[in-house]
């Protein structure tokens, strides 16, 4: 199996994660402080050189106030594309 950081349902989920911190109006930063991480946590992950773990994953939609089930969906709907 690849590293799950470098695939496509990786690169889905880091796309919709950062799409809704632009559509809440967060900057990288201002997330990251109401996460009481570093800004480079965010940007670590935005740029795909950091995976989130499950848990850490949840904090992050709900700091954003997103539901995590929505993440889920989209890596299944990629590992279907994926399977043809």
């Amino acid at each position: 199996m690849t590293n799950s950081i470098y695939t496509d349902e990786m690169r889905t989920l880091i796309h919709w994660l950062k799409s809704e911190r632009k559509l809440h109006h967060l900057s990288m930063r201002s997330l990251a402080e109401r996460m009481d991480k570093p800004h480079s946590y965010i940007q670590k992950v935005e740029q795909g050189e950091r995976r989130l773990d499950i848990v850490e994953y949840v904090w992050y939609c709900n700091t954003l106030g997103i539901n995590p089930q929505t993440g889920l969906d989209l890596i299944q709907e990629e590992i279907k594309k994926a399977k043809g």
